[in-house]
């Protein structure tokens, strides 16, 4: 199944990164019209989410600079989601844990789906060259 092959993605790492963009534009949205409050940990990490993106689309993303780059805000997005995501955490220690009442809008939940997507996305800017054997789909 493609879906479990690393190749897949490596190969098709522009249209994964256009997802990527529309994710962090679509939790932009929502944020600015007020579906959701305003939170700091959920905005940088929507705005990493796109950034990478954007970076992911570039024609050259492998380059030392851009990797560089994305490291960055892939470290820094990653500290923000498992620190945000490890207050629930300290939350279920500490017998106090609740989800929010519309689930799919829960802190918890969100900001370990984001820290799954942040170093997916590093992961995709740091691997080498796509897998040999199988045509790029760029």
């Amino acid at each position: 199944m493609k879906v479990f092959d690393l190749g897949f993605y490596a190969n098709n790492v522009r249209y994964i990164g256009f997802v990527s963009l529309v994710i962090g534009v679509a939790a932009w949205a929502v944020d600015l019209t007020g579906v959701v409050y305003e939170c700091p940990y959920c905005r940088s990490q929507r705005t990493v989410i796109g950034l990478l993106g954007i970076i992911l689309m570039m024609p050259n993303f492998r380059h030392w600079i851009l990797r560089y780059v994305g490291s960055v805000l892939a470290f820094f997005g990653a500290f923000v989601a498992a620190s945000q995501n490890f207050m629930g955490w300290k939350k279920i220690s500490g017998g106090t844990f609740t989800f929010n009442e519309a689930i799919y809008i829960d802190p918890f939940i969100l900001s370990g789906c984001a820290l799954f997507i942040i170093i997916g996305q590093a992961w995709l800017l740091l691997m080498g060259e796509a897998p040999k054997g199988e045509p790029e789909q760029d």
